[in-house]
Protein backbone atom coordinates (compact mmCIF):
# COMPACT_ATOMS: atom_id res chain seq x y z
CA UNK A 1 0.00 0.00 0.00
CA UNK A 2 1.38 3.40 -0.93
CA UNK A 3 1.75 5.73 2.03
CA UNK A 4 0.39 9.24 1.72
CA UNK A 5 2.38 11.47 4.05
CA UNK A 6 3.20 15.10 4.60
CA UNK A 7 5.06 17.16 7.14
CA UNK A 8 2.91 20.01 8.44
CA UNK A 9 4.80 22.20 10.90
CA UNK A 10 6.09 19.73 13.48
CA UNK A 11 3.37 17.21 12.69
CA UNK A 12 3.94 14.23 10.43
CA UNK A 13 0.68 13.10 8.91
CA UNK A 14 -0.11 9.80 7.23
CA UNK A 15 -3.49 9.84 5.54
CA UNK A 16 -6.05 8.62 8.11
CA UNK A 17 -7.67 6.60 5.35
CA UNK A 18 -4.36 4.87 4.59
CA UNK A 19 -3.55 3.53 8.04
CA UNK A 20 -7.22 3.15 9.00
CA UNK A 21 -7.96 0.83 6.07
CA UNK A 22 -4.96 -1.27 7.01
CA UNK A 23 -5.87 -1.57 10.71
CA UNK A 24 -9.52 -2.29 9.90
CA UNK A 25 -8.40 -5.61 8.40
CA UNK A 26 -8.09 -6.79 12.01
CA UNK A 27 -11.73 -7.53 13.05
CA UNK A 28 -11.13 -6.99 16.77
CA UNK A 29 -9.23 -3.76 16.21
CA UNK A 30 -12.07 -2.54 14.01
CA UNK A 31 -14.36 -2.32 17.07
CA UNK A 32 -11.87 -0.01 18.74
CA UNK A 33 -11.12 2.17 15.73
CA UNK A 34 -14.58 3.02 14.42
CA UNK A 35 -15.31 5.55 17.17
CA UNK A 36 -11.91 7.26 17.21
CA UNK A 37 -10.62 10.30 15.34
CA UNK A 38 -7.41 10.35 13.35
CA UNK A 39 -3.97 10.60 14.92
CA UNK A 40 -0.88 12.34 13.58
CA UNK A 41 2.72 11.94 14.70
CA UNK A 42 5.05 14.74 15.78
CA UNK A 43 8.68 15.44 15.03
CA UNK A 44 10.67 17.34 17.64
CA UNK A 45 13.82 19.17 16.62
CA UNK A 46 15.55 18.94 20.00
CA UNK A 47 15.95 15.26 20.84
CA UNK A 48 18.16 15.98 23.86
CA UNK A 49 15.46 18.17 25.39
CA UNK A 50 12.84 15.48 24.79
CA UNK A 51 15.00 12.84 26.46
CA UNK A 52 15.64 15.14 29.43
CA UNK A 53 11.89 15.52 29.84
CA UNK A 54 11.47 11.74 29.61
CA UNK A 55 14.05 11.11 32.32
CA UNK A 56 12.43 13.72 34.57
CA UNK A 57 8.99 12.18 34.07
CA UNK A 58 9.99 8.65 35.09
CA UNK A 59 8.01 7.41 38.13
CA UNK A 60 6.21 10.74 38.55
CA UNK A 61 2.57 11.57 37.95
CA UNK A 62 1.92 13.70 34.87
CA UNK A 63 1.18 16.74 37.05
CA UNK A 64 4.30 16.47 39.21
CA UNK A 65 6.51 15.73 36.21
CA UNK A 66 5.25 18.85 34.42
CA UNK A 67 6.09 21.06 37.41
CA UNK A 68 9.62 19.68 37.75
CA UNK A 69 10.24 19.86 33.99
CA UNK A 70 9.25 23.53 33.97
CA UNK A 71 11.52 24.25 36.91
CA UNK A 72 14.42 22.41 35.32
CA UNK A 73 14.13 24.02 31.90
CA UNK A 74 13.87 27.44 33.56
CA UNK A 75 17.52 26.93 34.50
CA UNK A 76 18.44 26.85 30.80
CA UNK A 77 18.49 29.38 27.98
CA UNK A 78 16.43 27.95 25.11
CA UNK A 79 18.53 29.91 22.61
CA UNK A 80 21.75 28.13 23.57
CA UNK A 81 23.06 24.56 23.35
CA UNK A 82 21.14 22.62 25.98
CA UNK A 83 23.75 19.88 26.49
CA UNK A 84 26.60 22.28 27.19
CA UNK A 85 24.43 24.23 29.62
CA UNK A 86 23.53 21.03 31.48
CA UNK A 87 27.20 20.10 31.79
CA UNK A 88 27.81 23.49 33.39
CA UNK A 89 24.99 23.08 35.91
CA UNK A 90 25.81 22.14 39.48
CA UNK A 91 24.16 18.95 40.70
CA UNK A 92 22.87 20.90 43.68
CA UNK A 93 21.04 23.32 41.38
CA UNK A 94 19.38 20.37 39.66
CA UNK A 95 18.42 18.84 43.01
CA UNK A 96 16.82 22.10 44.14
CA UNK A 97 14.26 21.98 41.31
CA UNK A 98 13.12 18.53 42.42
CA UNK A 99 15.40 16.06 40.66
CA UNK A 100 16.75 13.06 42.53
CA UNK A 101 20.49 12.46 42.55
CA UNK A 102 20.09 9.57 40.10
CA UNK A 103 17.97 11.56 37.63
CA UNK A 104 20.41 14.47 37.78
CA UNK A 105 23.22 12.02 37.01
CA UNK A 106 21.28 10.49 34.10
CA UNK A 107 20.66 13.92 32.59
CA UNK A 108 24.36 14.70 32.95
CA UNK A 109 25.13 11.38 31.21
CA UNK A 110 22.82 12.37 28.36
CA UNK A 111 24.47 15.78 28.02
CA UNK A 112 27.95 14.25 28.00
CA UNK A 113 26.95 11.74 25.33
CA UNK A 114 25.35 14.50 23.26
CA UNK A 115 28.54 16.56 23.25
CA UNK A 116 30.91 13.62 22.70
CA UNK A 117 28.75 12.01 19.99
CA UNK A 118 27.25 15.07 18.32
CA UNK A 119 27.70 13.64 14.82
CA UNK A 120 25.93 10.40 15.71
CA UNK A 121 22.95 12.27 17.16
CA UNK A 122 22.80 14.54 14.13
CA UNK A 123 22.43 11.47 11.92
CA UNK A 124 19.75 9.75 14.02
CA UNK A 125 16.93 10.57 11.62
CA UNK A 126 18.74 8.57 8.93
CA UNK A 127 19.01 5.49 11.18
CA UNK A 128 16.60 2.59 11.54
CA UNK A 129 14.54 2.27 14.70
CA UNK A 130 16.74 -0.51 16.06
CA UNK A 131 19.90 1.46 15.28
CA UNK A 132 18.52 4.43 17.22
CA UNK A 133 17.64 2.18 20.15
CA UNK A 134 21.14 0.69 20.13
CA UNK A 135 22.79 4.13 20.07
CA UNK A 136 20.72 5.82 22.75
CA UNK A 137 20.61 2.91 25.20
CA UNK A 138 24.39 3.29 25.47
CA UNK A 139 23.51 6.20 27.77
CA UNK A 140 23.11 5.12 31.39
CA UNK A 141 19.59 5.99 32.51
CA UNK A 142 17.96 5.55 29.10
CA UNK A 143 16.35 2.20 28.36
CA UNK A 144 14.60 0.68 25.40
CA UNK A 145 11.12 1.85 26.43
CA UNK A 146 12.30 5.47 26.71
CA UNK A 147 13.75 5.34 23.20
CA UNK A 148 10.61 3.70 21.85
CA UNK A 149 8.59 6.63 23.23
CA UNK A 150 11.05 9.01 21.56
CA UNK A 151 10.58 7.21 18.25
CA UNK A 152 6.80 7.39 18.54
CA UNK A 153 6.27 10.85 20.00
CA UNK A 154 9.26 12.86 18.79
CA UNK A 155 10.62 11.23 15.63
CA UNK A 156 7.46 10.38 13.73
CA UNK A 157 8.30 6.69 13.38
CA UNK A 158 5.21 4.80 12.21
CA UNK A 159 5.97 1.18 13.05
CA UNK A 160 7.09 1.06 16.69
CA UNK A 161 5.65 -1.56 19.03
CA UNK A 162 6.57 -1.09 22.74
CA UNK A 163 5.69 -4.59 23.88
CA UNK A 164 6.92 -3.88 27.44
CA UNK A 165 4.52 -0.96 27.94
CA UNK A 166 2.04 -1.82 30.69
CA UNK A 167 -0.78 0.18 29.11
CA UNK A 168 -0.40 -1.60 25.77
CA UNK A 169 -0.27 -4.95 27.55
CA UNK A 170 -3.47 -4.23 29.49
CA UNK A 171 -5.29 -2.93 26.41
CA UNK A 172 -4.37 -5.93 24.27
CA UNK A 173 -5.24 -8.44 26.99
CA UNK A 174 -8.68 -6.85 27.23
CA UNK A 175 -9.32 -6.39 23.50
CA UNK A 176 -8.08 -9.83 22.42
CA UNK A 177 -9.06 -11.77 25.58
CA UNK A 178 -5.48 -13.01 25.93
CA UNK A 179 -4.97 -15.73 28.53
CA UNK A 180 -1.37 -16.76 29.17
CA UNK A 181 0.60 -18.01 32.14
CA UNK A 182 3.70 -15.83 31.90
CA UNK A 183 4.92 -12.41 30.77
CA UNK A 184 7.08 -14.13 28.19
CA UNK A 185 4.07 -15.85 26.64
CA UNK A 186 2.10 -12.60 26.77
CA UNK A 187 4.78 -10.75 24.81
CA UNK A 188 4.99 -13.54 22.25
CA UNK A 189 1.23 -13.38 21.74
CA UNK A 190 1.25 -9.58 21.54
CA UNK A 191 4.00 -9.59 18.93
CA UNK A 192 2.10 -12.18 16.93
CA UNK A 193 -1.07 -10.06 16.94
CA UNK A 194 0.81 -6.85 16.17
CA UNK A 195 2.32 -8.31 13.01
CA UNK A 196 -1.06 -7.68 11.38
CA UNK A 197 -0.70 -3.94 12.06
CA UNK A 198 2.63 -3.49 10.29
CA UNK A 199 3.75 -1.02 8.99
CA UNK A 200 1.49 1.13 11.20
CA UNK A 201 2.05 -0.29 14.68
CA UNK A 202 2.70 3.15 16.17
CA UNK A 203 -0.77 4.31 15.15
CA UNK A 204 -2.28 1.09 16.48
CA UNK A 205 -0.62 1.65 19.86
CA UNK A 206 -1.76 5.27 20.03
CA UNK A 207 -5.33 4.16 19.38
CA UNK A 208 -4.98 1.41 22.00
CA UNK A 209 -3.83 3.92 24.63
CA UNK A 210 -6.70 6.24 23.71
CA UNK A 211 -9.20 3.37 23.96
CA UNK A 212 -7.82 2.20 27.31
CA UNK A 213 -7.82 5.69 28.83
CA UNK A 214 -11.23 6.55 27.39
Amino acid sequence: MRKVAELVGNSYKISFITYRLHLLKDPKFKKLLVNQDEISLSIEKNIVKYLCASIIGQQFSVKVAAVIRDRFFSLLDARKNIAIQILNLEIESMRKVGLSASKAAYIKNLATFSVQHKDRLTRLHACTDEEIIAILTEIKGIGRWTVEMLLMFAMGREDVFPVDDLGIQQAMVKLYSIEVESKKDLKLKMNEIALKWRPFRTYACLHLWRWKDG
